[in-house]
């Protein structure tokens, strides 16, 4: 990686021609689109970002000597621009209120409510121009580095996700090496507590097991077939569900299936289901498409992104139709 100064200037080189510079940045658009999302949570912001890293870029590509140091100096510019938006918008999250319907005798989730997360399909993090493992994106990861104040956050992804040193880390964010050694250690702990307790059990890989996929098959059948009784045993007993923006969420399987039911069975079912197989976040995430009484086509209703431990799913968070454009879905079905 290059040595990247204080003024942003990388290690003496050729200058980049600048008839080529927009070709040059433009192949780091997806890590760069990646690297915001960590920072900020939200996909949609992320969109933004990169094009603010772009734009000043451009206004500074004089202190660019040589494509060897592109990578980093455009990563240096993304994280001082995302830093800058999180000034400008500070946010925290928020503390969790009572569940909607819970089973008794069950603790509540250690993280609080981060509305602002967003789902990130999979084949995007595909385009990308790196290697993007499921622990440094999972939505969990996700929500538990929300917790931490943006400069530790900062330190934290370029450190122990992108693998910077100290002293790479210092010189981005113009701080000390100790400073950066100091947030680095306290932000660890604060991760750690956010997280789920069992989540070095779960696969490491950006593929999805055959297990996964199991899981994924009996929790689409459920819905489609409007079976509660498959629902059953997709679920483990402390399953929670969570629908950001909105701070509801319910606990428990017998909470979720008494909630769920009345939307599949019944004479208030919402009408007939297709459900549509995808992935989030290196999760396995479900599509679900409804047509309702006197309609004639499945129109876009909801995606729920699993996470899926020992066969069974542990957490479902549930976002609306809104997000179904960046995961190329259909429009109907």
């Amino acid at each position: 990686m290059a040595d990247i100064g204080r003024s942003g200037e990388a290690a003496p080189g050729p200058a980049v021609a600048v008839e080529g510079f927009g070709r040059l940045v433009e192949q780091h658009r997806r890590a760069l689109h990646v690297h915001c999302y960590r920072m900020l949570g939200s996909f949609d912001e992320a969109e933004d970002l990169v094009q603010e890293t772009f734009l000043r870029a451009w206004r500074r590509r004089d202190t660019l000597r040589g494509e060897d140091g592109l990578r980093p100096w455009l990563y240096r510019i993304a994280t001082n621009a995302c830093l800058d938006h999180l000034r400008a918008h500070p946010r925290q999250p928020l503390p969790r209120t009572a569940p909607v319907v819970a089973d008794p005798g069950l603790d509540p989730p250690l993280s609080d409510v981060v509305p602002w997360v967003q789902p990130y399909p999979d084949a995007s993090l595909d385009a990308a121009d790196a290697v993007i493992d499921r622990e440094t994106i999972e939505l969990a990861f996700l929500v538990a580095i929300q917790h931490l104040p943006p400069r530790q956050r900062a330190v934290l992804i370029l450190r122990d996700v992108l693998g910077w040193s100290a002293q790479e880390t210092a010189e981005s964010l113009e701080l000390t090496v100790a400073a950066v050694k100091s947030a680095l250690q306290r932000a660890r702990p604060t991760v750690r507590r956010h997280l789920p307790a069992r989540r070095l059990d779960w696969a490491a890989s950006s593929e999805p097991t055959a297990q996964e996929r199991a899981v994924l098959q009996r929790y689409i059948d459920a819905i489609e077939r409007a079976d509660p009784g498959i629902l059953v045993t997709v679920l483990r007993a402390d399953v929670w569900q969570a629908m950001p923006p909105q701070p509801i969420w319910l606990q428990g399987r017998d909470a979720f299936i008494s909630a769920w039911t009345p939307a599949m069975v019944g004479p208030e079912a919402w009408g007939d289901w297709r459900v549509v197989p995808t992935r989030a976040n290196r999760q396995p995430a479900a599509a679900a498409y409804l047509r309702k009484p006197g309609e004639t086509g499945f129109r876009p209703s909801w995606l729920a992104v699993l996470s899926v431990e020992g066969g069974l799913v542990t957490q479902i968070t549930t976002y609306g139709d809104g997000v179904f454009r960046e995961f190329g879905l259909p429009e109907s079905l």
